[in-house]
Formats: C-alpha cells, sequence, structure tokens
C-alpha cells in the first residue's frame, strides 16, 4: 500500500497531540520535585554525581537537622552513654525523630532554603540580528557576519535530565541547504525556535485557564503560524518532540537536537552547569549551531586559516565563541583546502563545480545587496 502524506491541518493536530502531553509533563519538573534538602555522592569515582542513585532527599532527625542517606552509620556510644561518629569527630551524631540510636554520614545537606545548590543560567545568545540599520541606498550600518552561529548548550544524561540523554540525535529535522533566494541565507534556527514559540503559547495559555485542549489548539496555531513546512521534516519533528516532551530536556535541549542531528552544530565542550555543595550534578555540552550545515563546515575549516580566531578559536564549552566571517575574513578564505565533501554527498545531479560556482554567486549577490 501506497502512503499518502498528512495535510497539513492533519499535522498540526499531531502537533497539537504533543503539546497536550507537553502541558501535562510540564506540571512537575524536576527542580518543582526538589522541595526537601539534598546531598550528592561521587560513588562510583566517575567525578561527579550525575548517575543514578548519587543524589538522595535528606531524613528529617530531631532538632529539625537533617541527615545524608547515603553511607550513614550508627553512631558509638562510650562508658559514659556520650555518642561519637566512627566516620570522624567532625560529623555529628543526629537522633532520629521516633528517638533510637543516632546516626551520622560524611555527607552533607542543602539547606532548606535550597543553599549549596549552584544551577548556571541557560544560554541566551540571540546570535547576530537579522536586520539592521541601513542607509537611504540600502546599504548596511552595522557590523555584517557571514555565516554567523548561536551559542547554545545540551545536557547529557543527569539529574535535572531526569536522567535522559538530551543531546541525542534523532536525524535530520531542519532541512539544509542554500536555497534559491539571498533571504534563504538567513538562520534556519529560526525554524527550531518556531516549535517552541508554539510550546509556550499553549502553556501561556493553559496558565491563564484555558483546557489543555485548548491550550494545545493555541499552540498549533502559534506554530502554523511560525514554520514554513518546507523547512523541516515534520514526521521526524513530531516523533522528536513526543520523545523528548516526557523527560526532563527544556526547550534548548530539543533546539539543539533538531540542530545537532541536521548537522549544523559544533560541538565546543562539556561543562558542570549543575552543583550540590560543589559535587557535579549536570553537565551540559556548549555548541556553536549556524543556519546551514555548509555554514558549520566553512567555520570549522575556515576559522584555523585566520589570525583573528587564533586566540580565541571557539571560546570556552560554558561561553562558545559563535560570531560569523566579516567580509574582509570571508574574502580571505582559500575554499581550495576545504574538504566540502560531507556537503556535496548530499547534493544529488549536481557537479561539485556546479556546486562551488552556484555558492559563489549567492554570496557575491548577497554582498552588492549589502553595499560590499
Amino acid at each position: 500500500m501506497i502512503g499518502r502524506r498528512l495535510s497539513w491541518p492533519k499535522r498540526a493536530a499531531l502537533f497539537a497531540l504533543g503539546l497536550s502531553g507537553f502541558l501535562l509533563a510540564a506540571h512537575v519538573t524536576p527542580a518543582q520535585a526538589q522541595t526537601l534538602p539534598v546531598c550528592a555522592v561521587d560513588l562510583n569515582g566517575n567525578g561527579d554525581a550525575g548517575d543514578p542513585g548519587e543524589v538522595a532527599n535528606c531524613t528529617i532527625m530531631a532538632d529539625d537537622a537533617w541527615l545524608c542517606p547515603m553511607q550513614q552509620t550508627m553512631c558509638v556510644a562510650d562508658a559514659e552513654g556520650a555518642y561519637s561518629c566512627p566516620l570522624g569527630s567532625q560529623h555529628p551524631c543526629l537522633t532520629p525523630v521516633g528517638g533510637g540510636t543516632p546516626m551520622c554520614s560524611p555527607n552533607a545537606c542543602t539547606g532548606s532554603d535550597g543553599a549549596g545548590i549552584e544551577d548556571d543560567p541557560i544560554v541566551d545568545d540571540p546570535g547576530a540580528p537579522a536586520d539592521g540599520e541601513v542607509d537611504a541606498e540600502g546599504h548596511c550600518l552595522g557590523n555584517i557576519e557571514i555565516f554567523a552561529g548561536r551559542a547554545v548548550r545540551c545536557r547529557p544524561a543527569g539529574l535535572k535530565t531526569t536522567f535522559s540523554n538530551c543531546c541525542k540525535d534523532k536525524g535530520k529535522i531542519v532541512k539544509d541547504g542554500m536555497g534559491s533566494s539571498i533571504s534563504s541565507i538567513g538562520t534556519k534556527i529560526a525554524v527550531a525556535k518556531g516549535v517552541f514559540t508554539g510550546m509556550k503559547a499553549a502553556y501561556g495559555a493553559f496558565k491563564a485557564g484555558a483546557t489543555a485542549g485548548q491550550a494545545a489548539s493555541s499552540g498549533a496555531n502559534a506554530i502554523i503560524a511560525g514554520i514554513d513546512p518546507t523547512s523541516i521534516a515534520i514526521s521526524l519533528a513530531i516523533n522528536f518532540m513526543m520523545d523528548f516532551l516526557l523527560s526532563g530536556c527544556d526547550s534548548q535541549d530539543m533546539e539543539v537536537g533538531m540542530l545537532r542531528g541536521s548537522g549544523m552544530c559544533h560541538e565546543v565542550g562539556t561543562y558542570c552547569s549543575s552543583k550540590i555543595l560543589g559535587i557535579c550534578v549536570q553537565k551540559s555540552k556548549g555548541h556553536c549551531c549556524f543556519n546551514t550545515k555548509l555554514g558549520r563546515i566553512i567555520q570549522e575549516q575556515g576559522r584555523p586559516q585566520l589570525k583573528s580566531f587564533n586566540r580565541l578559536g571557539w571560546g570556552t564549552p560554558k561561553n562558545p565563541y559563535c560570531r560569523g566571517f566579516t567580509p574582509e575574513e570571508f574574502q580571505a578564505l582559500d575554499f581550495s583546502k576545504m574538504d566540502l565533501s560531507e556537503y556535496y554527498s548530499e547534493i544529488e545531479a549536481r557537479a561539485q563545480a556546479d556546486i562551488q560556482i552556484d555558492m559563489k554567486d549567492k554570496i557575491d549577490a548577497y554582498m552588492r545587496v549589502i553595499g560590499q
């Protein structure tokens, strides 16, 4: 049987179904579930406490004290009946609420007010603005960046993601290519962001008193308005969202996952983004994500040719350096030294020479439009 393509309204209905799941999942987040003081221990010796079983809620003891249940032990009484911790005198002996033998633990608990929990803010890099001020002749008055990227992060399995891998690739969801017009040089990141604009609209409607179904419809309408259906693989995007919505992944995790799978991101490295009393419980991977796969390839192979990138390189995992090329830098690139086979392999029925000419023509036209 030959399958039929879904009409756009039916695709929107599937999006609405996914958004309903998002609304249900949004009620309880890992952060909201952590109402008690917690403790973290690197039990397997791998340098962090980001694995299941290495973070626990602390136990309330007498006198409103808290005890970490991990590696706890009974205190020992001396001849006079005074208790001490066999793990060291620096660890207090705490009596259970119902009485009994005091206990102690070598691991500290966070404060009931959340003291001791450190969460890095989500990277919020808008990237280079798509449009700026122009003069009467249409020439750009601001800085021009070619193949500019955006600093973003995704999180591998850890406490904050409920031990789900939010950096996993799910196939080529965002479609690539220079397109047939100058406007196509604009970022494809907007396509991924459109999905999350719909999610925010849905959640906003829900908070305002709408039913889950009504809120999902609001989100679906926002998605339809914000996405060009020719720029995204709809079926893959739906599967991707349904997989992510029931995990601890947030919108930026999902955005990076979509762009990574489409070959548009350069991974800069890994850093610790959440700690409990100085112990890492969640890592993140910093990326520079670009508007096309071609942009990412040219950035990766063009930066080593330019002295202006020698000092900063790609920045740090926590603060990726994702700026585009200036017109002067771009003109200085030697494309004959670049291996563009990864890009060529996805182009059907076109010779490499034709692609090079086509790419050069589009860049030249773009430079003329901006007055360079």
